[in-house]
């Protein structure tokens, strides 16, 4: 239990943090905690890789079954880009999961804004290379690159959707770099896609961690300044989301695809921010579906949507929007 003990530590900020607002603003029935997850047997990767010196610069590498070549997920974490309150260990589960499905997950770790050499422009540059690490590895574990999909969870969402930017990111910019991997197509689970609305709108990691993490430049980090990305993207949301508000989605989408991107979203009923990274939810379902959608693997019969847990997304005015039950 000891592995449980520790995650939930990291997670435990994040509760404490908005305890007052739990308190006068419950969450709603039936909606997971994050307890409900972090209490699982925590699935192990594959192995572990290093891409740097630093003890965060790794990355957990979960293979399915088989000899391959094997498609893949790069999957980024969320925690509000704050070390403190999450790492990569939090997508161990879906991580896992996916393997089921005969895909290998590329989950990275990167140094949050409270690490030494964290936020602009370390954390960007760890995301990046901990991504074209893959080139190094694939050879060695049968990875299909040409078959790579991005995932991400919360401010994970965001910078999945950055790297898959990468060949739009302005010269001059220290984040620019040659030749980054390109990403096929791009999931975003209750993400945070577009800075500059994160840094003047309430939600759940608050305004002040985007300052830290930009230190003012939204021209290479804010994924709308990128635009277009020109591949596929979708975002999943809860539709009781209180961390992140659901109008974020439609409010990056619009843009995006007046720029000419296919951006789709989908709102899931009944789904906080929790459900999205919990293996046997409604929001989960989705999320699976999407990936093998984009990597073009047929789904097995009985997998698929849901259709009583989905909702048209909300208004982006959506008067009930609150901030809540926890960071990531």
């Amino acid at each position: 239990m000891r592995h449980i003990k520790s995650l939930a530590l990291l997670i435990a900020p994040a509760l404490a943090a908005c305890a007052m607002v739990q308190a006068s603003n419950p969450a709603p029935n039936g909606l997971m905690t994050w307890p409900d997850l972090l209490e699982r047997a925590r699935p192990s990767p594959s192995t572990t890789i290093s891409y740097g010196a630093d003890p965060l610069q790794v990355v957990d590498l979960f293979l399915p079954q088989g000899g391959g070549p094997h498609p893949v997920v790069l999957m980024v974490h969320g925690g509000c880009w704050q070390s403190e309150i999450a790492d990569r260990r939090i997508m161990s589960w879906i991580a896992d999961d996916l393997t089921r499905h005969g895909i290998a997950v590329w989950n990275i770790d990167y140094r949050g804004v409270d690490r030494s050499g964290g936020g602009y422009p370390g954390t960007f540059l760890d995301a990046a290379a901990a991504t074209d690490a893959l080139r190094e590895h694939a050879a060695r574990y049968h990875l299909d690159l040409s078959r790579l999909v991005a995932v991400g969870h919360s401010a994970g969402g965001h910078l999945a959707l950055w790297l898959a930017g990468r060949p739009r990111l302005p010269a001059g910019s220290p984040l620019r770099q040659p030749n980054p991997l390109p990403v096929r197509a791009v999931i975003s689970l209750g993400g945070l896609p577009d800075l500059e609305e994160a840094a003047r709108s309430e939600n759940g990691c608050g305004n002040e961690v985007v300052g830290r993490l930009t230190g003012g430049h939204y021209a290479d980090t804010s994924v709308p300044r990128l635009a277009p990305l020109g591949l596929p993207q979708v975002l999943i949301n809860g539709r009781q989301d209180r961390i992140i508000p659901v109008a974020y989605a439609e409010g990056y989408a619009a843009p995006m695809r007046a720029a000419g991107d296919d951006v789709r979203v989908r709102m899931i009923d009944r789904t906080g921010h929790v459900e999205l990274i919990a293996p046997g939810t409604a929001a989960w379902a989705a999320a699976v579906e999407e990936i093998l959608r984009a990597l073009r693997i047929e789904r097995h019969p009985g997998e698929g949507r849901d259709p009583s847990s989905e909702s048209r997304g909300a208004s982006p005015r959506d008067p009930s929007l609150r901030r809540g039950d926890g960071k990531s």
